[in-house]
């Protein structure tokens, strides 16, 4: 069996993995809040996890293999957007037009995240179908000491937590002395978070033994992932930026409600994203969603190549060449693989790179190694969830764009007599050991936007979509009769 090694952040080093029932493999990723489009480093932890599922099935079976993804779809931002469209004169309720909301945002992300190939969970809850067991979950921290009700609020008390602070590595009195955090006069703790709050008519709520309210940011997490997977389960995870709060009191309140379980036993966080070397901000005008992209042209599979290009624990910085470039080698891969029927499995290397603590990076290195046995590089690719089967539609526009010019059949006879005569000129460099001329060649017709390859069976030369025609043309008009 294939040995999986991942970084865990609760421990801090890379640990051989070993689920708690090999029956039944179980993680946990934190979703969306639904209020409005995915960007771009919302998605990065997903094809983390999607990669790292994509293993799993493939280790231990797909139907032995539980991931869950949560829908946050109660908060103040679905509630502020759903006033603002009420006050700009929507129709119907204010519960009515936040079900819209989150209808709408969810459609949104499913579409977004299908289009980078990532597979669908086995569970999507959604937070308003947990709130029984949302507030079970606090009234049982009330009982065991661990939480308290003051003003129609219920709070955790964080030092009756021992180990709180260890997952971020942070003391709570540290955390307090560098923190701005409100300190509301009915806090024992200035650290202690908020389990309920309080509902005013005019925002959604459900009636608690608090009185009418709704569930604070951190327990829906830790009642969805109870109710799912057991108190105690495999793997959690998400971006770097939800390591504390966040995760910090899930462990916390988890741990305290379920002191018999171990909670996650594994912890995988993935840094952050930068739009070329800045952090994405809408001030600095970097801020772009999924679906800006997809709109833009710039397919799904690429935007996977890109990101999968950078190692999870590493930050990820997105730019237009990197786009660029992945667009060039999926539309070079794809060349290569049309009407091939992969191989029956994944190439063992790229298996072993992506189970040493998911590294994308040293598997992508491998496909590209590849590029003589198109068998192993499409079921590798798939592997990685590159090259499946009806993501091409961007490609057929471009050959659409060739086929439509007046010049392509000249063109691809071109292309034909210049491999026939780089050929002749490669016979000739190998009877005299003089290769000077030939790698001039393969220089420039490289920089003009092809892929010159050689091998025992010959010369071919592949187009790239960004191909200048004009600019082959004229090397052509030097070097051939």
């Amino acid at each position: 069996m294939v040995e999986i090694r991942l970084t865990n952040t609760r421990t801090r080093r890379k640990e051989v993995f070993t689920p708690l029932d090999p029956s039944n493999v179980r993680l946990y990723l934190c979703g969306p809040t639904v209020y409005d489009r995915a960007h771009l480093g919302n998605a990065r932890p997903v094809l983390v996890f999607d990669v790292l599922v994509r293993l799993l099935h493939h280790v231990y079976g797909a139907g032995h293999v539980t991931y869950v993804r949560n829908f946050t779809d109660v908060d103040d931002k679905i509630n502020a957007e759903a006033q603002r469209r009420k006050a700009a004169g929507a129709p119907g309720s204010l519960e009515d037009l936040i079900a819209e909301r989150t209808h709408e945002t969810i459609a949104w992300y499913h579409a977004d995240m299908d289009a980078l190939g990532a597979l669908r969970p086995d569970h999507e809850p959604r937070a308003t179908a947990y709130i029984a067991q949302m507030i079970a979950m606090i009234q049982d921290l009330i009982r065991r000491g661990h939480a308290y009700a003051a003003e129609g609020h219920v709070l955790f008390d964080v030092r009756s937590f021992p180990d709180y602070g260890k997952l971020s590595g942070r003391s709570v009195d540290d955390m307090i002395a560098g923190a701005r955090v409100e300190v509301a006069p009915f806090k024992r703790d200035p650290m202690d978070f908020v389990l309920w709050k309080p509902s005013t008519d005019d925002l959604p709520g459900w009636d608690s033994p608090w009185g009418r309210g709704r569930p604070g940011w951190h327990i829906d997490c830790s009642a969805m992932s109870a109710a799912l997977l057991g108190p105690s389960f495999d793997i959690h995870g998400g971006g770097i930026d939800l390591q504390f709060p966040h995760h910090e009191n899930e462990v916390a309140q988890s741990c305290c409600a379920h002191p018999e379980a171990s909670f996650a036993n594994v912890w995988l966080h993935n840094e952050m994203l930068q739009v070329e070397g800045k952090k994405m901000s809408k001030s600095l005008g970097n801020f772009f969603t999924v679906r800006d992209l997809l709109d833009r042209g710039i397919a799904g599979e690429v935007i996977r190549y890109v990101l999968l290009s950078t190692h999870y624990r590493k930050p990820m910085d997105w730019t237009q060449a990197k786009a660029d470039e992945a667009r060039d080698i999926i539309w070079q891969w794809r060349l290569l693989t049309k009407g091939v029927e992969p191989a029956p499995v994944a190439d063992p290397e790229v298996i072993e790179a992506i189970a040493n603590d998911l590294n994308t990076p040293g598997a992508l290195a491998v496909l590209h190694r590849l590029k003589d046995d198109p068998a192993a590089l499409l079921a590798s690719a798939r592997f990685m969830g590159l090259l499946q089967d009806g993501d091409d539609g961007w490609m057929q526009a471009d050959f659409e764009v060739l086929e439509n010019q007046s010049e392509y059949r000249d063109f691809a006879q071109i292309l034909t007599a210049l491999q026939d005569r780089l050929a002749a000129i490669r016979a000739e460099a190998m009877a005299s050991k003089d290769f000077s001329h030939l790698d001039r060649l393969k220089t420039m017709l490289t920089k003009a936007g092809l892929e010159v390859r050689m091998s025992k069976q010959g010369i071919e030369l592949l187009v790239r979509p960004t191909t200048v025609q004009k600019e082959v043309a004229r090397i052509a008009g030097e070097l051939l009769p």
